[in-house]
């Protein structure tokens, strides 16, 4: 058996404190990592063709007026979250902050309701709104009257009011188009996001580096986005993605018109 003794340094009542209390501070981090934190990930979510269907039902349904064929698509965005009620660790948190595809938000700024059934009452209230103000707009954009055309918009349990400028898009497409026989899209797939008012104005809505990349991975080539919203779109924009700021539905329009034309087209 060896005689070989420990260092003095090693085996002293400050060292095993020491030691003791790293083991407890390790201990506490280890802890920390999987306690619950008032936080929500937030993810890239579907996106749906406002010329097209989704679920298998049309998008736009429009009567008391002809609706023309369309090529080429106008998506709309959606971002992904965990439940209301699904509080995140701080170790999950931390995966989600050096991953592009995720983002974490306080849980209040998402689900401001608390609730779990409320917060849905209050997004399905918020695509009602939006569903309406778009197609206000859109029909004032083309002189058309709301008493004679009919808008039903069926986009299934995706709820909030940030498809409000691409419904109205895509209204004016099925109506009008590009006033020329051809399309609004140029047959491109073009996705974008922005609330819309009665008037046409275009809002911002957050969230928009995430949008980017659900419009990227489904095949968008141009981003329509509020003007307020180019810094933070500006943020890992994915590659191949054209970035296209508008303040109203008449602004959008001419952007694609000015696309179409290889024109001079608003950029962040």
């Amino acid at each position: 058996m060896s005689d070989t003794k420990l260092p003095t340094a090693l085996t002293s009542s400050r060292t095993r404190a020491l030691a003791l209390c790293g083991g407890l501070v390790t201990a506490l981090f280890g802890v920390a990592a999987f306690v619950p934190l008032p936080y929500t990930l937030t993810w890239p979510g579907v996106t749906a063709d406002t010329l097209g269907s989704y679920q298998g039902r049309p998008v736009l349904t429009i009567t008391g007026a002809p609706v023309r064929s369309t090529q080429g698509q106008l998506r709309m965005v959606t971002i992904s979250a965990t439940n209301p009620g699904e509080r995140t660790t701080l170790w999950r948190s931390l995966q989600a902050w050096f991953d592009e595809g995720e983002a974490v938000r306080p849980t209040d700024t998402v689900y401001p309701q608390g609730d779990p059934a409320e917060a849905e009452e209050v997004t399905a209230q918020q695509m009602t709104e939006s569903q309406d103000a778009a197609t206000t707009a859109a029909l004032s954009y083309l002189h058309l009257s709301p008493a004679q055309v009919k808008v039903k918009v069926d986009l299934g349990d995706i709820g909030g009011p940030s498809a409000g400028q691409m419904l109205a898009l895509g209204i004016v497409d099925k109506l009008a188009g590009d006033g020329k026989g051809g399309d609004l899209t140029g047959g491109l797939n073009i996705a974008g996001t922005g609330t819309i008012d009665d008037q046409g104005v275009v809002g911002p809505v957050g969230g928009v580096p995430l949008k980017t990349r659900a419009a990227a991975r489904d095949g968008a080539t141009v981003f329509l986005l509020p003007k307020d919203e180019c810094a933070d779109a500006g943020v890992n924009t994915p590659a191949g993605l054209r970035l296209v700021p508008v303040g109203t539905l008449a602004e959008a329009v001419s952007a694609l018109d000015a696309l179409r034309a290889g024109g001079a087209v608003p950029a962040c």
